[in-house]
């Protein structure tokens, strides 16, 4: 096993690793920008380096920033977490290059599988089912029209080298096409340097339902599925696992499937295998070649650590589990909780946090970078936390999840949980009736005024009760002092 470790990430993610590291007796190393030199993660490690200012190309996607950092520290292996660097080539390549483990699958198998064009000829040569589209790159817009005709509207153009939902567009009718291409090609450029771009069908109403996956040089195995159906902007705000449609059989044939996807590339370390679902038909999405934001969910069902298997994996000692180890006891959700205005288009809410209490309980998890007085730069994701419940039963967890949310205190920044608690409630979510269409179909927005006009009102209960409550701590206080007073001088 490794001795040192550098975290080339920040925030909850950083600390989540650092977490297991320490667990395992693995010295950590942060690194940090100028914008995050008082944050939690660089007061954590054991070691932490200052590698740039706070845009993130000038310091956490600063591969040579980085490596420096490695050499100086004596660190032998690099984790990436998710987001920025952790699913480049480039990046993985570098480590391999200069000797580095760098925990994550190789820079080959990322490359292949980095284009989604190039994922979907492997994934269908595999036999693993695609979504009917162009099969490749469409060169312009002759070529878009002459597929979205032969697959029929509505249809959805995708970045080849994209993610999160970026460079990602449904068109529903020809007339909206060539402005369409036009706009997603250029996003597409801007945000991944790469304009190439495919088409697929849209399916109406679809799940999304992702496998999570392990291997190492000699086996392949997953740990169940993830439901991530609640989104904005294809970007996931809440999941859940077991998913509420999944049966034995459905797992079993999704679940072989995933682990043939990982197989067919060489595919090594923690990863993530997505599907859409409709119409009891499902097909291949896209690997992540990392650990992902949700993971927490996996492993409070499983009690399997991911981030220690990744380490196990990677320091050649292979996986401590296989297929038949790996259970599923109860359930569990996950909100995102971001610094976003839900009424706004979800548009970012940076700003100092001026209070924060985090909930607690029974079967409640909370992964998080942040504390009271900490700022949310403009710079990065707009992430406070992952607020996970547990519970023996999927109602259970709700009702937890329902109840930790209402002991959540965020203020300074405006928050989604008022969002979170609209969902946690909705009648559909409740009965598991879900799609990646879920918050318009259920008017989930709608709910949010009445929420906030509930919790302000609590506010000021909770505001009135605490003034009575300091006021009743100074008199017992004054008291105090007084009866010591008279203890000290008798007669006075």
């Amino acid at each position: 096993m490794f001795s040192k470790i550098l975290v080339a990430n920040r925030g909850e993610i950083a600390i989540r690793v650092m977490r297991a590291c320490r667990e395992l007796g693995i010295s950590t190393v942060a690194v940090f920008s100028e914008a995050d030199k008082h944050a939690l993660h660089s007061k954590y490690a054991d070691e932490a380096y200052l590698i740039g200012p706070a845009p993130a190309s000038q310091s956490y996607l600063n591969i040579d920033a980085i490596l420096e950092v490695v050499e100086k520290s004596g660190a032998e292996a690099v984790h990436p977490g998710y987001g920025f660097l952790s699913e480049n080539p480039k990046f993985a390549k570098a480590c391999e290059d200069h000797g580095i483990t760098f925990i994550g699958p190789s820079s080959r198998a990322m490359a292949m599988i980095g284009s989604k064009i190039e994922a979907r000829k492997v994934m269908d040569k595999a036999g693993v089912p695609v979504v009917p589209g162009s099969g490749g790159e469409v060169k312009g817009i002759d070529d878009v029209f002459r597929v979205a005709e032969d697959i029929g509207y509505p249809v959805v153009l995708k970045a080849s080298a994209g993610g999160g939902g970026i460079g990602m567009k449904v068109v529903n009718k020809a007339e909206e096409l060539e402005k369409v291409f036009e706009s997603t090609k250029a996003v597409a450029a801007s945000a991944f340097g790469d304009g190439t771009l495919f088409v697929e069908k849209y399916l109406p109403k679809p799940r999304h339902i992702e496998f999570q996956i392990l291997a190492d040089d000699g086996r392949v195995i997953h740990l169940n599925e993830r439901e991530c159906s609640i989104q904005r902007r294809h970007q996931k705000l809440i999941e859940e696992t077991p998913s509420p449609i999944m049966t034995t059989g459905l797992r079993r044939e999704m679940g072989l499937l995933a682990v043939r996807a990982a197989a067919s590339i060489g595919y090594v370390n923690a990863g993530t295998v997505e599907f859409i679902y409709s119409d009891g038909n499902f097909y291949f999405l896209e690997i992540n070649a990392r650990l992902q934001v949700e993971h927490p969910i996996t492993e409070i069902t499983t009690g399997i650590d991911l981030v220690k298997e990744q380490l196990l994996i990677a320091s050649g000692e292979g996986m401590s589990i296989d297929q038949e180890d790996v259970r599923i006891h109860g359930h569990a959700i996950e909100c995102r909780v971001n610094a976003e205005d839900p009424l706004n288009d979800f548009t970012p809410s940076p700003g100092k946090i001026t209070k924060y209490r985090s909930p607690g309980g029974p079967g409640i998890r909370i992964d998080s970078g942040v504390r009271m007085g900490y700022t949310i730069s403009p710079y990065y994701d707009s992430m406070i936390s992952k607020l996970v419940a547990w519970g023996r039963t999927r109602d259970e967890a709700i009702a937890r999840m329902g109840r930790a949310l209402s002991e959540y205190i965020i203020t300074g920044v405006t928050t989604n949980i008022p969002f979170h608690k609209a969902v946690m409630r909705n009648p559909a979510f409740i009965k598991g009736d879900l799609s990646t269409s879920f918050i318009d179909d259920e008017g989930i927005l709608d709910e949010i005024p009445k929420i906030i006009e509930e919790d302000e009102a609590r506010a000021a209960r909770l505001a009135e009760f605490f003034k009575e409550d300091r006021k009743v701590v100074a008199i017992s206080a004054a008291v105090g002092a007084y009866m010591n007073y008279k203890k000290k001088s008798p007669g006075k």
